[in-house]
């Protein structure tokens, strides 16, 4: 089993769930965060006064999967959530030892 992690732009969730919907994957948890990469943030002006936002509004889901299903839920999420501009995000893939469904006392691939 792997958990795939990935931090994408808010406005690009719909996409992302509809592809890996597409490719059978239905379960995920989705979290709101901030943070920054790269892009360092930006500033803006507010009342007059210029000040530096350092976290930028991200989304990251959280999806645990049977191995075979890895390399297609990761291409689903990369193609639906780039756009092409700095900070599209980053798609992070670990090993999970092991799951278990609370409800039913199943365990490993069965628990998914």
């Amino acid at each position: 089993m792997k958990k795939i992690e990935a931090i994408i732009k808010p406005f690009r969730l719909e996409e992302v769930k509809d592809a890996l919907n597409e490719v059978g994957i239905a379960g995920m948890t989705v979290t709101e965060v901030k943070g920054f990469g790269r892009q360092k943030g930006h500033t803006e002006i507010y009342r007059g006064s210029e000040y530096t936002v350092d976290f930028l509004p991200k989304v990251k889901i959280e999806i645990v999967l049977p191995d075979n299903l890895v390399d297609l839920a990761v291409t689903a999420i990369s193609k639906s959530a780039k756009t092409g501009k700095i900070g599209d995000g980053k798609i992070f893939v670990s090993a999970i030892e092991q799951a278990l469904r609370i409800r039913t006392d199943e365990k490993g691939d069965q628990a998914l």
